[in-house]
């Protein structure tokens, strides 16, 4: 058997979507096939990179897995105590979505009006008690092998802050998940943070000057491109927050076709700079679920994520196994044409 293929690993942020992640990430550990070398996460992303991580180092592929899933079992189980739930007419429809949910859109209007410091002011987050039950931080400090970065936004200057290696702590990685009509921002250092989304959903740069790996398999579940014009106010909504949190993924996918090109054309010497190999797994069946699905973390809802996800990755790895380490399958001239 020939040895495994390193490649990096690229997490978005989405919410109850991240489900997703959590398939593809599962078919990945579970395919023998592969190395990984370095993983960037943003939110969501984040909470898979350091569940991933910590799991890892405590007994391997395995031990990764039943971590992984045993996080998102407390997920689901703390989402069934929480007064935002499907409507029956959601449930008696099979939407997966919170769009007729009464408490979903009283929440919503609420929080146009008030802020996370006056409706929470004790800054609840059970997402922060399932992180630090489920991460063993001092395991993901040693993870042998793998290099991990998760993104936050920092709210005195708006730019982004990676977080690596022993930085990467329960407060970083609820940094990197706060949204700031939800939570208020999370102190590290004396500087406030709000979710890396907004700078960085995941920023791609750590991988090209932390690692030795050219592939990086972004695993994306936020929509780039629609095709329909949003009619009503949740719809407007809902497409500005896919733009503006896919706003600096474009922009490093800009820059990375821009080094390529001049890679191609010889006027970057290829032992300085590196020809970065990019791949995306991304799902067609993500696209048509509501904004307000990424709050449903009914267990059926994440297993169907799941199970999408690990298909996805299935069929992806399929017919583009002998790609890695050889080229692209992104073609991002086409992207950007």
């Amino acid at each position: 058997m020939s040895d495994p293929k390193k490649i990096n690993l690229a997490l978005q942020g989405g919410g109850a979507h991240g489900a997703f992640t959590w398939g593809v990430l599962d078919w990945f550990l579970e395919d023998s096939r592969f190395e990984l070398d370095g993983i960037t996460g943003t939110s969501a992303g984040a909470m898979n990179a350091v569940v991933l991580a910590s799991g890892l180092e405590a007994g391997g592929e395995e031990g990764a897995r039943a971590t992984l899933e045993a996080f998102w079992r407390e997920v689901s189980a703390e989402a069934r105590t929480s007064p935002i739930q499907r409507s029956p007419l959601d449930v008696l429809l099979g939407h997966w979505s919170l769009d007729y949910s009464p408490s979903y859109l009283y929440f919503d209007v609420l929080s146009r009006f008030a802020s996370p410091y006056e409706f929470n002011p004790l800054n609840f987050n059970p997402l922060r008690d399932i992180v630090e039950r489920t991460v063993d931080f001092e395991k993901v400090h040693c993870c042998s092998g793998l290099k991990l970065f998760i993104a936050a936004t920092n709210v005195f200057t708006g730019k982004i802050r990676v977080f690596s290696e022993k930085e990467v702590t329960l407060d970083a990685v609820m940094a990197s998940a706060c949204l700031p009509q939800l939570y208020q921002a999370v102190e590290i250092d004396g500087e406030p943070y709000w979710d890396g989304g907004f700078m960085g959903n995941p920023p791609l740069y750590p991988l090209f000057y932390e690692t030795e790996t050219s592939d990086v398999v972004l695993i994306q579940i936020n929509p780039i491109e629609r095709r329909e014009v949003p009619r009503t106010a949740r719809e407007i909504v809902n497409r500005l927050n896919e733009i503006t949190f896919n706003s600096t993924l474009l922009r490093e996918l800009r820059a990375i076709d821009f080094v390529t090109r001049l890679i191609e054309e010889g006027k970057l010497d290829r032992k300085e700079y590196t020809k970065v190999h990019l791949h995306r797994i991304a799902a067609e069946e993500l696209k048509p679920l509501q904004a307000s699905s990424k709050m449903n973390a009914e267990w059926d809802f994440l297993t169907h994520l799941r199970d999408v996800g690990r298909q996805t990755a299935k069929e992806w790895l399929d017919r583009h196994f002998d790609d890695i380490g050889e080229r692209s399958t992104i073609d991002l001239r086409k992207e950007f044409a």
